[in-house]
């Protein structure tokens, strides 16, 4: 072979790896391109609620930020998994992303078959905030305190019943530490979602309920409903009045509802990076801030290592009750 057609055969060698190289998803050229197409974050519910309002102002300023589209699919069904596992068997490449929230916690804790892991297939990239319970009561019932409503509990056992979105949801695990740090008993009603028991509620056929302050202050204002206890570190700002459950001497029924973002697993670091590095920008604009507060949640940026802080937590938290509570998760 003549040395013109050898370094002619180096030279296609190295084109055609160089070029090979360049379309890994993983590979450093990728990642120096990322994003080239349109980024989206599904929303493992269905579209109205906190997390679909959050991930559409979210993806609104991620889209300014990374000059591509990105767009908000919604896949609800089985209490968030299915939009959850789409995004864990999705390519690594960094252009689908979950919305995650406490779901994620709760659904795996409770030793539930799911088609995910939650340690091995998905990726943190960041927090978006958090937002604490509100215990409600009806005003059937002849209780306006915390602490009335415990000491009525207590000398009639399993006579009060509350209400939750569904068995093993924050609203139903929520209300489950906080009749285990009180020492009491109730009945629970598990609903097929939120509306139905906020219904009974207003109506006087359900008791007591655990939801966000956003969702029930209009309620509290008007008189048709009592709020007895926020379960956060300070009280709300939608019902100042009410005291926090450590105000009430139960610190440990503390607890908070988060938001954070996801990948699957193994994406490129970097563009785990850059996607933080954005995130942290976009929640700390005004506009942004505004938009958490009025869900009733304050901001939460910070590193991927923060996020699974806060799983592992959770995770360790709610294994714990539903061991010791014998919780029977469907």
């Amino acid at each position: 072979m003549t040395s013109l057609a050898l370094a002619r055969r180096t030279l296609l060698a190295a084109m055609t790896f160089a070029v090979g190289t360049a379309m890994l998803p993983g590979s450093a050229n990728a990642q120096a391109t990322w994003p080239s197409k349109p980024l989206k974050i599904i929303v493992p519910f269905a579209p109205g609620g906190s997390n679909d309002i959050i991930s559409r102002a979210l993806a609104a300023k991620l889209s300014v930020r990374l000059g591509q589209p990105v767009v908000v699919d919604n896949r609800a069904g089985a209490g968030g998994s299915i939009g959850t596992d789409a995004v864990a068997k999705s390519q690594p490449d960094g252009y689908t992303l979950l919305l995650g929230s406490t779901s994620l916690a709760t659904n795996s804790a409770g030793g539930r078959k799911l088609p995910f892991d939650l340690a091995k297939d998905l990726e943190a990239v960041g927090l978006l905030g958090a937002t604490p319970l509100l215990v409600l009561v009806s005003n059937s019932l002849n209780v306006t305190t915390l602490r009335e409503l415990i000491e009525l509990a207590r000398a009639k056992p399993n006579s009060i019943s509350y209400g939750s979105a569904g068995i093993g949801g924050i609203n139903h695990l929520g209300m489950e530490l906080l009749l285990s740090e009180a020492k009491i008993e109730m009945v629970h009603i598990p609903y097929k979602g939120m509306a139905p028991a906020f219904t009974d509620l207003l109506g006087g056929n359900l008791p007591v309920l655990i939801s966000s302050p956003a969702s029930a202050a209009a309620y509290i204002k008007s008189g048709r409903m009592r709020g007895v206890a926020v379960t956060g570190a300070k009280r709300s700002p939608f019902v100042p009045d009410v005291p926090t459950v450590g105000e009430v001497g139960l610190p440990g029924a503390q607890v908070e509802s988060w938001w954070g973002l996801l990948g699957p697993a193994k994406m490129p670091p970097a563009v785990v990076k850059r996607l933080n590095d954005e995130l942290n920008w976009a929640m700390s604009q005004p506009d942004m801030r505004d938009l958490m507060a009025r869900e009733g949640a304050s901001i939460m940026a910070g590193s991927p290592e923060d996020l699974k802080k806060v799983i592992a937590a959770d995770l360790a938290r709610w294994s714990k009750l539903i061991r010791d509570r014998d919780i029977k998760m469907e």
